[in-house]
C-alpha cells in the first residue's frame, strides 16, 4: 500500500534561522533555509500521524493544513522533540477524543514531568487529553495495515527510537547504532536520518558519519534531516553530497510503501 511523508521540520534544536543570529544561513531569503525543529507527518491509510510534537508543532499543523491528527509518536524526551504536546487541545476538541501518543517509559515520565497538569486528574476542560501507549524496540502496530518497527539509537547515551515503516525509514538525534539494529534497515527504498554539520559533534551524526551510515545501509534515496545552520545554505550542502543523498527541507514530501 502507498503511503506518504512529509518533512514538517528539518532544523536542530533551536531552528533555523537562530535568533539573533546574522550568518549566511539566517539571513538566507531561500525558503529552504528555513527549519523547524525535526519533525515528520506520515500518512498511511488514510490517517495522519507525526513522529515528534516540539516546540513548533502548532506552526507545522497550521502549514501543513493538517486537520485530523491520529496519533503522535515520539522519539525521545528532549524539549525540542516534545514541548508543543498542549497544542493537541485542537484535536480534542475536534473528535472529542483523547489523543493517542506512542512513547517509551522514558518518555512517559518526562511528559508527566514537563505537562504535570494533564496527568494531575482535573477535569478542567481546557486540558489536553491523552492516551499513553507504551512501546519499546518491538514491533507495533497503529492500525491492522500497518506495523512500525523501532530502531534503537543513542543520542550520546541517551536511548532514541527510529521508526521503520515499509520501504521508509525515519531516524532522528543518532550518534551511535548497533549492528543489530542497523540490520533492521536493510531493503529500504527511503532513509530520512540525522546529520547536523560537518564537524565532530558528541550526540548526532556529523556529514561524514551520516554518509558512511547511508553507505552500509544502502537505501535507494536517503535524506538528511535535523541540519545546523553551521551546515551552511541549502544549495551549499546539496554540492557536498553522493546522487542519491539530499538534503531534507520543510515541506519535503516523500512517497513510500508499506
Amino acid at each position: 500500500m502507498k503511503g506518504k511523508a512529509i518533512v514538517l521540520g528539518s532544523g536542530t534544536s533551536q531552528g533555523v534561522p537562530l535568533i539573533a543570529c546574522h550568518c549566511k544561513v539566517c539571513t538566507s531569503e531561500d525558503l529552504k533555509d528555513k527549519r523547524l525543529r525535526s519533525s515528520l507527518l506520515f500518512q498511511v491509510a488514510d490517517k495522519n500521524y507525526v513522529i515528534d510534537a516540539g516546540p513548533d508543532f502548532r506552526q507545522q499543523m497550521l502549514r501543513a493544513n493538517v486537520e485530523e491528527l491520529e496519533a503522535i509518536i515520539f522519539t525521545h524526551e528532549h524539549k525540542d522533540h516534545i514541548a508543543g504536546l498542549d497544542d493537541v487541545r485542537a484535536y480534542n476538541y475536534r473528535s472529542n477524543s483523547p489523543m493517542d501518543v506512542y512513547c517509551t517509559t522514558a518518555v512517559e515520565n518526562a511528559l508527566k514531568n514537563e505537562f504535570h497538569y494533564i496527568f494531575s486528574g482535573d477535569s478542567y476542560p481546557g486540558i489536553p487529553k491523552i492516551n499513553i501507549r507504551n512501546i519499546s524496540t518491538a514491533p507495533f502496530n497503529l492500525s491492522e495495515a500497518c506495523t512500525i518497527t523501532p530502531i534503537q539509537v543513542y543520542h550520546y547515551k541517551m536511548p532514541v527510537l527510529g521508526f521503520r515503516i515499509g520501504d521508509f525509514a525515519y531516524i532522528t538525534d543518532a550518534k551511535t547504532i548497533e549492528k543489530s539494529e542497523r540490520e533492521k534497515l536493510f531493503g529500504l527504498d527511503i532513509l530520512i536520518i540525522n546529520a547536523l554539520h560537518e564537524s565532530t559533534h558528541i550526540s548526532h551524526f556529523n556529514l561524514k558519519e551520516a554518509l558512511e551510515f547511508i553507505a552500509f545501509i544502502k537505501p535507494k534515496k536517503a535524506y538528511l534531516t535535523h541540519i545546523s545552520h553551521l551546515f551552511g545554505k541549502h544549495t551549499d550542502i546539496e554540492k557536498l553530497l553522493p546522487p542519491n543523498v539530499y538534503p531534507a527541507f520543510d515541506g519535503l514530501e516523500i512517497d513510500f510503501n508499506y
